[in-house]
């Protein structure tokens, strides 16, 4: 494994750049085949590489799936770490965007704050059942929300954060269509903020969002 990362640096390779054949790979290391092949199918499942069958091996994404994956099954795994997972979720997640009201107002142009205004009414077509996809909406919301900053790991955080909750949540009854509301009211003061420049107004309509997600989650844990 150490082997085949140290390749992948020394050879300045990206994200989707190809690999070398399995006999290559086993004479640049020194190592056996099955050596090789247990190292790719590791490296794999960590996303490092991706092996595409009847193509090769690739340089992988490289992203957090592997995180999301073992967050996900340590709050599926356990009645008590499921909702510490959840309430340490919900901290960084706030503490990502109200932590940088200041740049996500400036760095939020017109036009993606009406996609942001758009992504509400989606939320609230579907709340209404005229439509489908409020979970999606609302992720696609916070993605686009920390986009603009150019931080590939700061939004690769968020995504993979949000993709756990959204897996162990249910799990925990924390979230019903009754509390849709008054999501998109606070999606909604989050636009309103921006539009107005206003990062003082931008940290407290994020901290209105995500109080009412740390009273579910409390309540949820009581009743256990």
């Amino acid at each position: 494994m150490d082997g085949i990362k140290s390749y992948i640096l020394r050879n300045q390779l990206r994200p989707g750049d190809p690999l070398p054949t399995e006999p290559a790979l086993c004479e640049a290391l020194g190592a056996s085949r099955s050596s090789v092949r247990e190292a790719i199918r590791i490296l794999t499942a960590l996303d490092i590489v991706e092996v595409r069958h009847g193509h090769g091996t690739y340089v992988g994404r490289l992203s957090l799936s592997a995180l999301v994956e073992s967050l996900a099954f340590r709050g599926l795994l356990s009645p008590d770490d499921d909702f510490r997972v959840m309430s340490d979720l919900v901290e960084v997640r706030e503490l990502f965007e109200r932590g940088m009201a200041e740049q996500l107002v400036r760095a939020l142009g017109d036009e993606e704050i009406d996609r942001l205004a758009a992504l509400v009414d989606q939320m609230r077509r579907a709340g209404a059942g005229e439509g489908h996809g409020f979970v999606e909406a609302d992720r696609a919301f916070h993605a686009l929300l920390v986009a603009p900053l150019g931080n590939d790991l700061i939004a690769q955080l968020s995504a993979a954060f949000w993709d756990v909750y959204v897996i162990v949540a249910p799990h925990l009854d924390v979230f019903t269509h009754e509390h849709e509301a008054a999501t998109i009211a606070n999606h909604q003061r989050i636009v309103d903020a921006l539009r107005g420049r206003d990062a003082a107004e931008f940290a407290a309509a994020l901290t209105e969002h995500y109080a009412p997600v740390r009273h579910r989650i409390a309540e949820a844990r009581a009743r256990r």
